[in-house]
């Protein structure tokens, strides 16, 4: 995600957004209930068809590790995090207990960590912040470049179609707003002290996703957006009850793009 402020409107340093200091640790504070009840369980549920205990799972944007250290221990999987940050990474490994691996990503790139490594990858939430389609597709190409032929890929994002409703943990832009690929877009995140911290996105329709990931070098595309009845089965039993998710009933606002990666990397022989 791109420029951070408080709930107050005061802005954080120019530049810091979430790879800074203080962008690490406001992204760390971040509640995430929507995630956890439409997003991140649907993509272990999509992960655990197709991989087994033991397969190497990259994370793409892994952030704190949060999600990264909870697919460790649900899908019994390897996990390789990689992230731009490398106060994210710090906040990761301090986190522990170290059952992820951590990589830092520089100029588009995990250095060390070779083509095809890996039995499956996942990245969320992390799109959101890349200003152009070239930078979209330069982040599916290395996930592309780090999975073995055939390995599956989930891609989970917030709906930028859907501004406006009062999602238990974030908002959308205004409600009536609509976006152009790559607009910038406002996100509302609730914290989990019970303030929102306001972050600038760019807006990317779940549309455009499927032919720059066939260009990357994916097939067998196809999205799904998770519904509240769906979660009652794969979401935490607590936190269905804690809420009525309103709002996550009437317009649910993630979507879950599964891909597999090709034969061959793009312009090989």
């Amino acid at each position: 995600m791109n420029d951070v402020s408080h709930d107050d409107g005061s802005p954080e340093p120019e530049g810091v957004a979430w790879s800074g200091s203080e962008g690490a640790r406001a992204f760390a504070a971040v509640e995430a209930a929507t995630d956890w009840l439409l997003g991140y369980p649907f993509v272990f549920r999509a992960l655990a068809a197709r991989i087994r205990p033991g397969d190497v799972l990259v994370d793409y944007g892994c952030g704190p590790g949060r999600v990264a250290r909870h697919a460790a221990r649900t899908l019994g999987v390897r996990v390789l995090g990689v992230d731009t940050s490398p106060q994210m990474l710090d906040l990761a490994r301090a986190a522990g207990p170290q059952d992820v691996e951590y990589h830092l990503v520089e100029d588009g790139r995990v250095t060390d960590l070779p083509d095809g490594c890996a039995d499956a990858a996942m990245c969320s939430h992390v799109i959101a912040s890349l200003p152009s389609e070239e930078a979209l597709l330069g982040v599916f190409t290395e996930v592309r470049r780090l999975l073995r032929p055939g390995a599956p890929f989930v891609l989970l994002v917030t709906d930028p179609a859907c501004a406006g409703p009062a999602y238990a943990s974030l908002r959308i832009g205004s409600p009536g707003e609509t976006f152009a690929p790559g607009d910038p877009l406002t996100v509302r995140l609730l914290r989990t002290d019970g303030s929102w911290q306001e972050v600038r996105n760019h807006a990317w329709p779940v549309d455009t996703h499927p032919p720059l990931l066939e260009r990357a070098g994916f097939r067998d595309i196809a999205q799904h957006r998770p519904t509240v009845t769906e979660a009652a089965s794969v979401a935490a039993p607590d936190l269905v009850r804690s809420r009525p998710w309103t709002a996550e009933r009437e317009r649910p606002p993630l979507v879950i793009t599964t891909a597999a990666a090709a034969d061959r990397l793009p312009g090989s022989p």
